[in-house]
């Protein structure tokens, strides 16, 4: 049964108090603390209590269903028919015969690539932490039954096309706060009934100087560029696409945005507390694509592609499917791609195994340079 919000949310913080409580004990401070990226694992992760492992809704169009964000995939199925296009012809060219789609949400990119794809997929693996999530979405994919499997973990050696949506922004990540000139990595502890923000003096700094003076909070992505290295470890043929919010190294660590970019999302209303409502609340953090692709690159994929997710979409005959769309339908699919919306803000990045090839999503408006 699932548990009531309050409770939840109590039962996590109890958990999360004990990792703090540990960490004073391993160490030579008095006061617990635990570094950001441990607390957001666990406010996400946790089994059975984090955003990700509870029962509660997350994926949907409006908060009176209970949830607290919508993706591309939910937003239009034309997203998943595009894409389709591109993993149709990064199969081909691959000469392979399956798909892996990391952090599958509800299942509806999966519904779609399958659909529209057919034949062109054997085997459909999805790879998720929730076994809430896992649950809805076999009963989506029930009809696909026969392809589509739930894996736990990558094997030796991978051939296949990789597809992640949203998947990078949801990896923990740490902070650093420069305050008075002196880099710290902040942390949580408890005070009184609450988290607080503790700061720590740290030798971590960000992959990039930052000019100026002022006080400057910003992330660093270890655990997402961690993940890409482990996938160019397996990946011995085939290609991955992973889309998500983010920027360049260059406009990610700005001197402007000194106050770093993570928020936190709930009931369709986001704000920059992570601290609060834990379990209950989406905990993100936008993506430095330069060292994704740093990452991918120095384990030895090639980096095929970086552009926005309009151009990409518009690539892949976004613009020929609503052509043929209803006018509502046509209405949501441009959130896809107009700047004010997904289409700027949203990226996708591509990298391949084995002979380079110029993928379709790329062929107008790549900006592999900018990285």
């Amino acid at each position: 049964m699932e548990k009531t919000a309050p409770s939840l949310t109590s039962a996590l913080q109890t958990e999360i108090r004990r990792a703090i409580t540990a960490s004073s004990a391993s160490s030579s401070a008095a006061d617990g603390w635990i570094p950001f990226d441990q607390f957001m694992a666990q406010a996400l992760y946790h089994p059975g209590l984090g955003y990700y492992a509870n029962e509660r809704p997350k994926f949907g169009s409006q908060d009176a269903d209970g949830s607290d964000f919508v993706t591309a995939p939910e937003l239009s199925g034309l997203f998943g028919q595009a894409l389709a296009a591109q993993v149709a012809q990064a199969l081909q060219v691959t000469g392979t015969n399956e798909v892996w789609e990391f952090g599958a949400g509800s299942g509806a990119l999966a519904l779609q690539l399958l659909e529209t794809l057919g034949d062109q997929v054997q085997r459909y693996c999805i790879v998720d932490l929730s076994g809430t999530l896992r649950a809805r979405q076999q009963l989506r994919l029930a009809r696909f039954a026969d392809k589509v499997q739930w894996v736990t973990e990558l094997p030796a050696t991978l051939q296949a096309v990789v597809m992640g949506n949203e998947v990078l922004d949801a990896m923990p990540v740490q902070l650093l706060a420069r305050v008075g000139g002196v880099w710290h990595e902040r942390g949580v502890a408890w005070s009184g009934e609450a988290f607080v923000w503790q700061d720590r003096p740290t030798a971590l700094r960000p992959p990039a100087d930052i000019d100026g003076p002022h006080d400057y909070l910003t992330e660093i992505h270890p655990q997402a560029e961690s993940f890409i290295r482990t996938l160019a470890d397996r990946l011995t043929q085939g290609a991955a696409f992973f889309l998500d919010y983010g920027f360049p190294e260059a406009e990610y660590y700005h001197p402007q945005r000194s106050t770093g970019t993570v928020m936190c999302h709930y009931l369709h209303r986001s704000d920059p507390d992570p601290l609060a409502l834990v379990g209950l609340k989406d905990i993100t953090a936008h993506v430095n694509f330069s060292g994704i692709a740093l990452a991918g690159q120095d384990a030895g994929l090639a980096v095929l592609g970086y552009t926005s997710q309009a151009r990409f979409l518009m690539n892949c005959g976004l613009l020929s499917k609503m052509e043929h769309a209803t006018h509502a339908e046509r209405a949501q699919a441009l959130k896809l791609i107009t700047e004010h919306e997904m289409g700027e803000l949203f990226k996708v990045i591509a990298f391949g195994a084995g002979p380079e090839w110029e993928p379709l999503g790329f062929t107008q408006g790549d900006r592999s340079h900018t990285l």
